[in-house]
């Protein structure tokens, strides 16, 4: 079973043979593609051969690439995640936008309340309150953005009244580049089941590839947000990046068993398949935190 995650740091040469990707560098290091879920290239020294690319898209192993500052910048994604890609792309398309807001509205439901129990755990009781009664007025398809409402008051409890999303400061930095690692997991999922990342739930917006992702991605952001708030970074560096990388390995409660998190990501995504393919919410499958 896939479970590794390797993020290649420095300058070197990445390689295939005989099932193995091959890390040229001072020495040469030998990994089994079948142990490797996910392949961060954090450098922009390092070359790819083209056979290695192809394995990994048949194996569909997720690769993302960094920028110069080390900043997630794109994705490998392969044309044909499922022998039946055709098939399921027709009846993404046909997907009705009744069964559409039923989904998204359980989604945001779940989303803020995790929102919620995260912030009783931090004993902040008063915010907590509101995101309940925020959970109780949410309307089909969230017509009167409860999730937006109680994203301002659960970012204000966690990080103070001046806090925004838009400031360029380490803590956006670190929540910026878990979401990305949470929306390329997501987005490996969706085109392994044969389904079109750019046809959304909700989101709909024609620049964005990744519509379809950032629906499905939102109540595992609880979990980044969560790791964040333990380091409160002042600095966003390498060793602050692989702590967030880690997220992917612990372990959480889904389907009544103990998985990791990417692998709880997998049973989540083909269970909102599952759920719109037969418009019923309770077929959806959602993560617990251990303890």
């Amino acid at each position: 079973m896939s479970w590794r995650i390797v993020v290649i740091s420095n300058c070197a040469k990445l390689d295939y043979k005989m099932d193995y990707m091959l890390v040229r560098q001072d020495t040469i290091t030998k990994i089994h593609l079948s142990e490797i879920q996910l392949l961060m290239i954090e450098s922009t020294a390092v070359s790819l051969t083209a056979s290695l690319l192809c394995e990994l898209t048949k194996r569909k192993i997720k690769v993302i690439f960094c920028d110069e500052k080390r900043n997630p910048s794109s994705e490998l994604i392969g044309y044909y995640g499922s022998h039946d890609t055709s098939a399921k792309v027709r009846k993404q398309i046909q997907w009705s936008s009744e069964a559409k807001k039923l989904i998204w509205t359980e989604i945001v439901s779940e989303k803020i309340r995790n929102q919620k129990l995260f912030l009783e755990d931090l004993q902040k009781n008063e915010e907590s309150a509101l995101l309940n009664t925020y959970i109780s007025e949410i309307l089909p398809g969230d017509e009167t953005n409860r999730e937006g409402h109680a994203a301002k008051v659960y970012f204000n409890a966690l990080f103070g009244m001046k806090f925004s999303r838009t400031l360029d400061i380490p803590i956006n930095a670190a929540l910026n580049y878990g979401y990305s690692l949470i929306l390329s997991m997501v987005n490996r999922e969706i085109t392994a089941n044969g389904y079109l990342t750019q046809l959304g739930l909700f989101h709909d917006n024609m620049f964005n590839h990744f519509n379809l992702g950032s629906d499905l991605m939102e109540p595992f952001r609880i979990l980044i947000d969560r790791k964040v708030y333990q380091n409160l970074p002042d600095q966003f560096e390498h060793e602050e990046k692989m702590q967030i990388v880690d997220v992917l390995n612990e372990n959480v409660i889904i389907d009544g068993k103990r998985n990791y998190v990417s692998n709880a990501i997998k049973i989540y995504c083909r269970s909102v398949f599952d759920a719109i393919d037969e418009n019923d919410v309770s077929l959806l499958r959602f993560y617990r935190n251990e303890g």
